[in-house]
């Protein structure tokens, strides 16, 4: 029997859908696929051309494509005889989703999971989610906000603000990260918000955030800002079930903008198996795994078929349904080679001028500096 080897994230969500297809997908095939896992913050940070050199199959970010296309360490997936799969795969993209793994004319990863900035409620504490910044402010001043903001969350945040109101980041035609004008604006927002949240709130991601709300005896109503996590939405999941809807908006362009995240299927260019590897890759990624043993091991699918999958929401809380909107408007990150350096600085730039107080201006001017070094 074959036996590839594959690294995904550590999470229930992240780990246990893909156990679950591969044993299908062995007595399938006859190829085996032993899964290991690492820390959400290593899947975010953690060069993939090292991973490659370990593993045929990889879960992958999408804002390490433009990296990974010009280390060479990933296997292009869009094979001439997989024409019509990867158009299906492609229609069946939620967001941007499937485009954030094109690059350079080639398809890079498939989309597994979908994920973006939305925000999470309490039902118990809360009759349902909050719709501005108003609201969010007097939850904040009330004490009953988490907001992850450990790196690089804190920037994804400045992000979804900007995006949210018509002015996404990194606009080409300036070469900057935020508008020199409006930028400001961004960072004071986060630093109003920040300042009205525990400080432990610097140390946490969205998986952090959702177990402080979840956890027993927890007086935290609100996440308004974070990556959304279906598993927290399933009954007995946690002490408390969480809920999950669109993002707070700040103007007037609806649930936009927020930043997109989620997770893509890639094959190892190294790897000794990349046929056998690819294969799995579309099985994995098509919408009848999706929908079906994906979502059922407790994934967060990234095809259309299971978003708006009746059964599926009925299970998760309506989940996702009621952030389909927010992610199908969401904000493609750049992608290019070197961001992901400007990623991790930015981020702990923009912490340390929260908890320092810096003026808005100041971090704003300080991102675009950083940002046109990283281009």
């Amino acid at each position: 029997m074959t036996v590839l080897k594959g690294m995904t994230w550590s999470h229930p969500r992240g780990y246990d859908p893909m156990v679950a297809c591969a044993a299908l997908w062995s007595e399938r095939s006859g190829v085996a696929i032993d899964w290991d896992k690492r820390s959400l913050q290593d899947f975010e940070s953690f060069p993939v051309e090292e991973l490659a050199r370990a593993y045929d199959l990889i879960v992958i970010d999408h804002p390490h494509t433009g990296q990974i296309v010009a280390e060479g360490c990933l296997a292009p997936l869009d094979t001439p005889d997989r024409a019509e799969e990867m158009a299906a795969i492609a229609r069946g993209s939620v967001g941007p989703s499937f485009a954030s793994y094109t690059m350079a004319g080639r398809q890079w990863a498939l989309p597994l999971d979908a994920a973006t900035q939305v925000q999470a409620w309490r039902p118990d504490l809360l009759d349902g989610p909050v719709t501005g910044w108003d609201a969010v402010i007097a939850q904040a001043r009330a004490g009953r906000v988490v907001l992850p903001l450990r790196p690089p969350h804190v920037l994804m945040c400045v992000m979804t603000f900007a995006a949210n109101l018509g002015r996404a980041p990194a606009p080409v035609e300036t070469h900057g990260f935020l508008d020199p004008e409006t930028g400001a604006e961004d960072s004071a927002r986060l630093q109003e918000l920040a300042a009205l949240v525990a400080p432990e709130c610097h140390g946490m991601d969205p998986i952090a955030a959702f177990e402080a709300m979840a956890e027993q005896g927890s007086g935290l109503a609100l996440c308004p800002y974070g990556y959304g996590y279906a598993n927290y939405a399933l009954d007995g999941f946690r002490p408390h079930r969480l809920a999950f809807g669109d993002i707070p908006v700040l103007g007037t362009n609806g649930p936009c903008g927020a930043a997109l995240g989620g997770t893509g299927i890639a094959v190892s260019a190294r790897s000794s198996h990349v046929a056998a590897a690819r294969d799995f890759a579309y099985y994995v990624a098509s919408g009848p795994v999706q929908a079906g043993p994906y979502a059922a091991a407790g994934g967060q699918p990234g095809h259309r078929d299971a978003w708006t999958d009746p059964r599926i929401n009925a299970r998760f809380l309506g989940f996702f349904r009621n952030t389909l909107a927010t992610l199908d408007a969401s904000y493609l990150r750049p992608r290019h080679d070197g961001y992901m350096i400007f990623q991790q600085a930015a981020s702990e730039v923009l912490d340390a001028g929260l908890k320092a107080r810096t003026a808005p201006a100041a971090l704003t001017a300080k991102l675009n500096e950083m940002y046109q070094t990283c281009l």
